[in-house]
This record gives C-alpha cells, sequence and structure tokens, in this order.
C-alpha cells in the first residue's frame, strides 16, 4: 500500500471527524490502546456497528465518521493558552493533511465501523511543524499495523 495523497478529494476535516460524544470519549481512555510517537501519544479504539450502539441509549447520533479525534494539550505542559492553541493548530494541520489511507482503510473494513483517536500532547516545549508532522505519520503507521498486523511470512526453509 502507498501513502500517496489523492488530489482528487478535498483534505478536509469535517464535523463527523471529530469526537465529541462523552461516551465514546471515556471508553476511548478506559479500554483503548495506546501508542507513544515523539511528543505524541495517541490512543485509539476501533469499534464495531455492536459497539457503538451499546455504547448510547437510544440510537447512534448522526455524523459519525469512519476515523474520529480529539487533541488534548494539558495545561499542566503548556502554561499559556496561546502555546496549547499552537500545538492543536499544528497538530490538527498535520493530522488532516495525513489521515486519509487511514480513513479508507477503516471505510473498507467490514468489522469496524468508527476508529476514535485520542492525541494528547507530552512535552512541556513547542515543537516545530515537521517534528509534529512525522510523529503523527509514525502514530497512523503503528496505529494502522495494530489493527491490521502484517501477515505473517514464510521462511525461506518453508519455501519450496
Amino acid at each position: 500500500m502507498t501513502d500517496t495523497i489523492d488530489f482528487t478529494s478535498r483534505l478536509t476535516l469535517r464535523k463527523s471527524a471529530k469526537l465529541r460524544h462523552r461516551t465514546l470519549v471515556q471508553d476511548l481512555f478506559k479500554k483503548g490502546k495506546s501508542v507513544y510517537s515523539g511528543p505524541l501519544r495517541v490512543t485509539f479504539r476501533a469499534l464495531s456497528q455492536d459497539e457503538l450502539e451499546g455504547s448510547f441509549r437510544v440510537c447512534v447520533p448522526d455524523l459519525m465518521g469512519p476515523v474520529q479525534m480529539m487533541i488534548t494539550v494539558p495545561k499542566k505542559k503548556r502554561r499559556h493558552a496561546v502555546d496549547r492553541v499552537l500545538m492543536r493548530r499544528r497538530i490538527r494541520e498535520a493530522f488532516r493533511l495525513q489521515w486519509q489511507p487511514l480513513r479508507k482503510m477503516i471505510q473498507e473494513d467490514p468489522d469496524i465501523r468508527t476508529l476514535s483517536l485520542g492525541i494528547v500532547y507530552m512535552h512541556t516545549e513547542n515543537s516545530d511543524m515537521a517534528t509534529i508532522s512525522s510523529a503523527i505519520g509514525s502514530a497512523l503507521t503503528k496505529i494502522r499495523k495494530k489493527i491490521y498486523p502484517p501477515l505473517a511470512q514464510p521462511k525461506e526453509e518453508e519455501i519450496c
């Protein structure tokens, strides 16, 4: 699989890509798995249709995208609001440019209805855009490998 960007589709993050339901956020941090990449820790949880319906009392709300994310920059790490907003903007922009391959994989998988992501900035200093971008790319690759583990390669001795 190549990680080329399809420029025919728009690289936007719509409202459906925002993780905003309390039950999904709580379950993400309780039951999700984490990967660490550079200044970021990304917690993720893949939900099937049944798990998603079980998270809500009545029905699944509209605008539930295949990939939903939230960004957190703790006040304890970045004291000034200006710095927190700057880091959130950089993380959102890096994610916006790199999330399309993951979204397509989730849409094609019949077992996964939605993938929830919680991105937490962990450093005490501002990082530049290149660092954030490489960290997001690395984290998304690690998540893809954990959700879709590579097939076991046969050893050379077994090949006849």
